[in-house]
């Protein structure tokens, strides 16, 4: 009997891409049976869109029942993964077949001390996800029991590889080291991200690359569901006219006070003009870059040959499908655990150069360092 992997995970894409392509692997390379369940989501063009798609024979998509909270993001993501658990357990019936010590990080953030993880460097507190700041966040106990369970797990997948954390996973090697953090073996997988097909890019896109000059082009995107205020959208806007570099841009409409605003309401672009631009921006960049709405095919634009810079919310897909292309970085981290995945970008991998840091008392990183750090980034 082949071994059958039972997956599960929410609708939002940086979740869903990660989980899709390890099935699809190992399906195609080590014959498993593989089933994956998604939290139904309704509105999200571009999920439905991937969960839709075409599958290995072995490869099976289960959608559960849709979870209705009104709580905020990231509660939300825990409030649906803890719901979904009983329509998960009912799934797989019908199918037949740590030593993490939450006390150590509280008294850490309490005391407002880096976080020590074993043989790796000192996690700061302003890296870490915001959640962690904030005990009162009904997600921060929730975190610290998954960690708990997760440190109790078999075996833990990673999806990244040693030559990009060598030091990390070399400690994870030493079993006096994983001890103290798990008892399970950690595997890394190498990238599951995903990579470019044919005839995926719109005709409009394909053409307007094709006529760039090579390495040319920033690509800027915050990934599925990244928002940034009315104001820092001006400043962003007037600063990629002051880089005076060709970019292309994915462009949602403004949430003041959400980072995660478009995270469950992704839709595909509707291919007019957004008039939340400022005024004359689109008249005046006209003939040096384009202004993609809502959603592009992100891991084809990485890999053409005329994009040579990614002004990005350093998501971890995102990240992967930079290095893979070879494309450097402008990290500008939002929320989550992306500032964790930016200090690793900027200070150990060295593809990536700073810029959220540069924002000013108010929180809005203005149109001048905007514009200096395309050029940096940017190409000709």
């Amino acid at each position: 009997m082949k071994p059958h992997a039972a997956l599960l995970t929410n609708p939002g894409m940086g979740h869903l891409i990660p989980v899709l392509e390890l099935d699809k692997r190992m399906v195609t390379l080590h014959g498993f049976h593989a089933t994956v369940f998604v939290v139904a989501n309704t509105g999200d063009h571009a999920s439905t869109t991937l969960v839709n798609s075409p599958t290995p024979d072995n490869l099976g998509i289960v959608s559960l029942p849709p979870v209705d909270t009104d709580a905020a993001i990231p509660t939300k993501l825990v409030v649906i993964v803890r719901q979904s658990l009983p329509f998960l357990r009912t799934a797989i019936s019908s199918m037949k077949h740590s030593p993490f010590d939450g006390q150590l990080v509280n008294g850490n953030v309490k005391a407002q001390k880096p976080l020590k993880i074993p043989c790796c460097k000192l996690l700061r507190l302003d890296d870490t996800l915001s959640l962690f700041l904030d005990q009162s966040d009904p997600s921060f106990k929730g975190f610290i029991r998954l960690g708990i369970v997760c440190s109790k797990a078999d075996g833990i997948l990673v999806n990244s590889w040693e030559d990009l954390e060598h030091s990390t996973f070399q400690a994870l090697k030493d079993a006096a080291i994983l001890g103290q953090v798990s008892k399970a073996s950690v595997y890394p997988i190498r990238k599951l991200a995903r990579r470019s097909g044919p005839q995926v890019l719109d005709q409009k896109l394909m053409d307007w690359l094709d006529k760039q000059p090579t390495d040319s082009v920033i690509y800027v995107s915050f990934g599925s569901g990244g928002t940034l205020s009315a104001q820092q959208i001006t400043e962003l806007a007037w600063g990629l006219v002051l880089s005076q570099q060709r970019f292309i841009w994915v462009v949602r409409p403004p949430a003041d006070n959400d980072a995660h605003g478009s995270y469950f309401t992704l839709e595909q672009g509707s291919g007019t003009d957004p008039d939340f631009l400022p005024d004359e921006f689109l008249s005046r960049t006209r003939d040096v870059g384009l202004v993609v709405p809502m959603w592009a095919p992100q891991a084809d634009i990485l890999s053409h040959t005329s994009v040579g810079g990614f002004l990005s919310h350093c998501g971890w897909n995102s990240s992967l499908e930079s290095l893979t292309n070879g494309v450097p970085m402008i990290a500008w981290p939002l929320c989550a655990e992306q500032r964790m995945n930016a200090t690793m970008l900027m200070e150990e991998v060295g593809v990536a150069i700073g810029l959220k840091q540069s924002a000013r008392e108010d929180g809005v990183v203005g149109r001048e360092v905007i514009g200096e750090s395309v050029r940096k980034r940017g190409g000709h």
